[in-house]
C-alpha cells in the first residue's frame, strides 16, 4: 500500500478535490471544501491523517500500533495511519471512505445536494 493508492481511492469518491494548502509536502483531500484526509508526501514510511468516529478511533489504536492519534490534529477525531504493512489494505481503504463519509455528512444539506452527495 502506498500514497498513490490512497490518492486514487480518495479521488474516486464523490465531489473530492485535492490541493496543497500548507506547503508542497502536505497533500489535502477535500469534500465540499472541508478536509477529510491529509498526507505527507515526504514521510517515510508513508502516512496520512483521516477523520474517524471517536469510539472507532480508540478501538483501532488499541488493535493496530500503526494507527495513532492524529498528528497536528484533534486527537479525539483524527487518526494518523502509517502505511507500514501492518494495517490490512481493505481497512486502510475503508478508513479513507469513513473519513469522507463523516465530513460529507457534516456538510449543509444544500451543499450536499449541490455536490450530488447522498449520505
Amino acid at each position: 500500500m502506498d500514497l498513490e493508492t490512497i490518492r486514487e481511492h480518495a479521488l474516486g469518491l464523490s465531489a473530492v478535490t485535492e490541493d496543497f494548502p500548507f506547503d508542497q509536502d502536505t497533500l489535502a483531500f477535500r469534500v465540499g471544501e472541508k478536509i477529510f484526509l491529509l498526507a505527507s508526501l515526504e514521510k517515510v514510511p508513508a502516512a496520512f491523517n483521516a477523520k474517524c468516529d471517536p469510539e472507532k478511533a480508540i478501538e483501532l489504536r488499541e488493535r493496530y500500533p500503526a494507527i495513532q492519534p492524529g498528528y497536528h490534529m484533534n486527537k479525539k477525531h483524527w487518526n494518523t495511519i502509517t502505511l507500514d504493512g501492518t494495517v490490512p489494505r481493505e481497512l486502510v481503504l475503508e478508513l479513507v471512505e469513513h473519513s469522507w463519509s463523516l465530513v460529507a455528512s457534516s456538510l449543509p444539506k444544500r451543499k450536499q445536494k449541490e455536490l450530488g452527495i447522498t449520505t
